[in-house]
């Protein structure tokens, strides 16, 4: 096994360690490392990104429904229309775009390189919001309330976008929870963990028809990043996960400007 795959595999239990940490924000470092370590086309990394996302975020809301943080009624409102996005967007639309879509002097924007710069750029969108979050976590009850049509048009957003980069959208899921459906924000993180895995694994369907899965790789790259997110759940008693975000925020910003300039100049 070659140095960058180790580190691959590191990753995975990062990956794995910042979920069970601070309750989201791994999933944004899937796709990076499984196509600048694990050398795996970005399409693919994509689909992979989904199935490992999507477990990841099951066993941690599993975990949240034993303590009874998840709402049940607000998750199917907007999973559903999330889930129709995210299967529709990986069956039908990342297949769809062309090898080659644009060509500027002798810069070549291929499907490849686009899907990667799409990527940075929902990278940097997510680490603003977790260097500017500063919303203080409460547990208690508020009423709440529910804003049809925005949750709607949000789920199926949130699903388009999971579909093409294969990351979670945790933190365009927690805000709409919070916002638009009046959720506490203990609540509203534990429940975007239960849309997150719905989503991504009915998303990961799509690809299972379209794309050879190699799953000897997929499922002990998978299985690393589970125990990575027990060892952060653990890690969590003595660490208080809210103080790392704004770093990790920070961390994300560097990777997202890395990936711009890595895929024009490349």
């Amino acid at each position: 096994m070659e140095f960058q795959e180790i580190l691959g595999y590191f990753g995975a239990l990062l990956i794995g360690l910042v979920l069970g940490l601070i309750g989201g924000g791994g999933s944004i470092f899937t796709v990076p490392i499984l196509v600048y370590l694990m050398f795996i086309n970005p399409v693919t990394a994509s689909a992979y990104s989904l199935f490992v996302v999507g477990i990841s975020a099951l066993f941690g809301a599993i975990r949240n429904i034993k303590k009874g943080l998840v709402d049940f009624r607000t998750a199917i409102v907007f999973a559903t229309p999330a889930f129709i996005a995210v299967y529709s967007t990986r069956k039908f639309i990342v297949p769809a775009i062309p090898d080659e879509i644009v060509t500027i002097g002798n810069f070549i924007l291929t499907k490849n390189i686009a899907i990667m710069l799409f990527f940075a750029l929902i990278m940097l969108v997510a680490a603003i919001v977790m260097i500017r979050s500063n919303r203080k976590e409460t547990i208690e009850e508020m009423t709440v309330k529910y804003n049809y049509p925005l949750i709607i048009i949000e789920g199926a957003i949130v699903g388009v976008l999971t579909g093409i980069v294969g990351a979670g959208g945790g933190f365009l899921i927690i805000p709409a929870l919070v916002l638009l459906a009046k959720l506490p924000m203990k609540k509203a993180v534990a429940t975007s963990l239960l849309i997150i895995a719905i989503k991504s694994l009915i998303g990961f369907i799509g690809d299972v028809e379209t794309i050879t899965i190699d799953w000897t790789f997929l499922l002990s790259f998978t299985a690393i990043s589970v125990v990575g997110i027990f060892v952060g759940i653990y890690l969590s008693n003595f660490i208080e996960g809210k103080k790392l975000k704004k770093y990790f925020g920070w961390f994300v910003l560097v990777m997202g400007v890395y990936i711009i300039i890595k895929e024009v100049t490349q």
